[in-house]
Protein backbone atom coordinates (compact mmCIF):
# COMPACT_ATOMS: atom_id res chain seq x y z
CA UNK A 1 0.00 0.00 0.00
CA UNK A 2 1.50 3.36 -0.99
CA UNK A 3 1.01 6.59 0.83
CA UNK A 4 0.00 9.96 -0.45
CA UNK A 5 1.18 13.01 1.52
CA UNK A 6 -2.14 14.71 0.80
CA UNK A 7 -4.25 11.74 1.95
CA UNK A 8 -4.46 11.72 5.78
CA UNK A 9 -6.23 8.33 5.77
CA UNK A 10 -3.38 6.49 4.05
CA UNK A 11 -0.97 4.45 6.17
CA UNK A 12 2.64 5.66 6.18
CA UNK A 13 5.19 3.33 4.64
CA UNK A 14 8.42 2.50 6.44
CA UNK A 15 11.31 4.69 5.25
CA UNK A 16 14.79 3.23 4.83
CA UNK A 17 16.96 6.05 6.17
CA UNK A 18 20.16 4.43 4.85
CA UNK A 19 18.85 3.91 1.30
CA UNK A 20 21.32 6.40 -0.17
CA UNK A 21 24.28 4.81 1.62
CA UNK A 22 23.53 1.18 0.69
CA UNK A 23 24.81 1.67 -2.87
CA UNK A 24 28.25 2.40 -1.42
CA UNK A 25 28.38 -0.50 1.06
CA UNK A 26 31.03 -2.25 -1.03
CA UNK A 27 33.48 0.48 0.01
CA UNK A 28 33.24 -0.39 3.72
CA UNK A 29 36.43 -2.44 3.82
CA UNK A 30 39.51 -0.88 2.28
CA UNK A 31 41.18 -4.11 1.16
CA UNK A 32 38.16 -6.34 0.64
CA UNK A 33 36.35 -8.56 3.11
CA UNK A 34 38.46 -11.73 3.29
CA UNK A 35 40.77 -12.54 6.22
CA UNK A 36 43.93 -11.22 4.53
CA UNK A 37 42.20 -7.98 3.59
CA UNK A 38 40.96 -7.41 7.12
CA UNK A 39 44.41 -8.12 8.59
CA UNK A 40 46.06 -5.81 6.02
CA UNK A 41 43.69 -2.98 6.86
CA UNK A 42 44.19 -3.50 10.60
CA UNK A 43 47.96 -3.48 10.05
CA UNK A 44 47.80 -0.27 7.97
CA UNK A 45 45.67 1.41 10.62
CA UNK A 46 48.07 0.28 13.37
CA UNK A 47 51.03 2.15 11.79
CA UNK A 48 49.76 5.55 12.89
CA UNK A 49 48.93 4.72 16.49
CA UNK A 50 50.89 5.84 19.55
CA UNK A 51 51.23 2.17 20.54
CA UNK A 52 53.11 1.40 17.32
CA UNK A 53 55.37 4.44 17.65
CA UNK A 54 56.14 3.68 21.28
CA UNK A 55 56.81 -0.02 20.61
CA UNK A 56 59.05 0.78 17.63
CA UNK A 57 60.99 3.35 19.66
CA UNK A 58 61.45 0.86 22.51
CA UNK A 59 62.68 -1.86 20.11
CA UNK A 60 65.16 0.53 18.47
CA UNK A 61 66.50 1.73 21.85
CA UNK A 62 66.93 -1.86 23.07
CA UNK A 63 68.54 -2.88 19.73
CA UNK A 64 71.04 0.01 19.84
CA UNK A 65 71.83 -0.43 23.55
CA UNK A 66 72.41 -4.20 23.22
CA UNK A 67 74.83 -3.65 20.34
CA UNK A 68 76.59 -0.52 21.67
CA UNK A 69 77.25 -1.85 25.17
CA UNK A 70 78.53 -5.20 23.93
CA UNK A 71 75.74 -7.41 25.29
CA UNK A 72 75.49 -8.86 21.80
CA UNK A 73 77.17 -8.18 18.45
CA UNK A 74 74.57 -9.21 15.85
CA UNK A 75 74.37 -5.65 14.41
CA UNK A 76 77.32 -3.45 15.35
CA UNK A 77 77.57 0.23 14.55
CA UNK A 78 76.46 1.63 11.88
CA UNK A 79 73.51 -0.77 12.45
CA UNK A 80 73.15 -2.03 8.89
CA UNK A 81 70.62 -4.72 9.88
CA UNK A 82 68.45 -2.14 11.70
CA UNK A 83 68.59 0.10 8.62
CA UNK A 84 67.54 -2.85 6.46
CA UNK A 85 64.63 -3.59 8.82
CA UNK A 86 63.46 0.02 8.57
CA UNK A 87 63.72 -0.10 4.77
CA UNK A 88 61.71 -3.33 4.64
CA UNK A 89 59.12 -1.87 7.00
CA UNK A 90 58.74 1.29 4.92
CA UNK A 91 58.55 -0.75 1.69
CA UNK A 92 55.40 -2.41 3.01
CA UNK A 93 54.02 0.38 5.19
CA UNK A 94 53.99 3.15 2.60
CA UNK A 95 51.85 1.32 0.00
CA UNK A 96 49.47 0.03 2.67
CA UNK A 97 49.01 3.49 4.13
CA UNK A 98 48.57 5.10 0.71
CA UNK A 99 46.06 2.44 -0.28
CA UNK A 100 44.16 2.95 2.96
CA UNK A 101 44.12 6.73 2.40
CA UNK A 102 42.96 6.36 -1.19
CA UNK A 103 40.15 4.00 -0.27
CA UNK A 104 39.20 6.19 2.68
CA UNK A 105 38.96 9.13 0.30
CA UNK A 106 36.70 7.01 -1.95
CA UNK A 107 34.53 6.10 1.04
CA UNK A 108 34.37 9.75 2.12
CA UNK A 109 33.36 10.83 -1.40
CA UNK A 110 30.73 8.08 -1.61
CA UNK A 111 29.38 9.10 1.81
CA UNK A 112 29.32 12.76 0.75
CA UNK A 113 27.46 11.82 -2.47
CA UNK A 114 24.96 9.74 -0.50
CA UNK A 115 24.51 12.57 1.99
CA UNK A 116 23.94 15.02 -0.87
CA UNK A 117 21.29 12.71 -2.37
CA UNK A 118 19.68 12.40 1.05
CA UNK A 119 19.64 16.18 1.50
CA UNK A 120 18.12 16.56 -1.98
CA UNK A 121 15.43 14.00 -1.18
CA UNK A 122 14.71 15.85 2.07
CA UNK A 123 14.43 19.13 0.16
CA UNK A 124 12.01 17.60 -2.35
CA UNK A 125 9.93 16.08 0.44
CA UNK A 126 9.95 19.39 2.30
CA UNK A 127 8.78 21.21 -0.83
CA UNK A 128 5.99 18.69 -1.32
CA UNK A 129 4.94 19.11 2.32
CA UNK A 130 4.96 22.90 1.98
CA UNK A 131 2.77 22.66 -1.14
CA UNK A 132 0.41 20.29 0.67
CA UNK A 133 0.31 22.63 3.68
CA UNK A 134 -0.47 25.59 1.42
CA UNK A 135 -3.28 23.63 -0.25
CA UNK A 136 -4.65 22.63 3.14
CA UNK A 137 -4.47 26.22 4.36
CA UNK A 138 -6.33 27.37 1.22
CA UNK A 139 -9.01 24.72 1.78
CA UNK A 140 -9.36 25.78 5.41
CA UNK A 141 -9.64 29.44 4.36
CA UNK A 142 -12.35 28.55 1.82
CA UNK A 143 -14.22 26.53 4.44
CA UNK A 144 -13.98 29.41 6.92
CA UNK A 145 -15.39 31.81 4.31
CA UNK A 146 -18.20 29.39 3.57
CA UNK A 147 -18.84 28.98 7.31
CA UNK A 148 -18.94 32.76 7.69
CA UNK A 149 -21.47 33.08 4.86
CA UNK A 150 -23.60 30.31 6.36
CA UNK A 151 -23.43 31.95 9.78
CA UNK A 152 -24.52 35.28 8.27
CA UNK A 153 -27.38 33.54 6.43
CA UNK A 154 -28.41 31.78 9.64
CA UNK A 155 -28.36 35.12 11.48
CA UNK A 156 -30.44 36.78 8.76
CA UNK A 157 -32.95 33.92 8.71
CA UNK A 158 -33.13 33.88 12.51
CA UNK A 159 -33.81 37.61 12.54
CA UNK A 160 -36.44 37.15 9.83
CA UNK A 161 -38.11 34.32 11.76
CA UNK A 162 -38.07 36.44 14.92
CA UNK A 163 -39.60 39.32 13.01
CA UNK A 164 -42.30 37.11 11.49
CA UNK A 165 -43.01 35.55 14.86
CA UNK A 166 -43.44 39.01 16.41
CA UNK A 167 -45.72 40.08 13.58
CA UNK A 168 -47.85 36.94 13.92
CA UNK A 169 -48.00 37.40 17.66
CA UNK A 170 -49.09 41.01 17.23
CA UNK A 171 -51.62 39.97 14.62
CA UNK A 172 -53.07 37.25 16.87
CA UNK A 173 -53.29 39.58 19.86
CA UNK A 174 -55.16 42.18 17.82
CA UNK A 175 -57.61 39.55 16.49
CA UNK A 176 -58.36 38.03 19.87
CA UNK A 177 -59.18 41.29 21.62
CA UNK A 178 -62.87 41.53 22.39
Amino acid sequence: MSTDARDPTSTPKKVDHLRFHRAHAHLDSTFGSDTFALKAEAFARFFGTPTFLGAQTLIVVIWVCLNLFGVTHFDIYPFILLNLAFSLQSAYAAPLILLAQTRQAERDKAQADADAQHREALAVTNSERQIAAAQTAEQIRALLEQNTRLTEMTKTLTERIESLTSEMHQHLIVRNKP
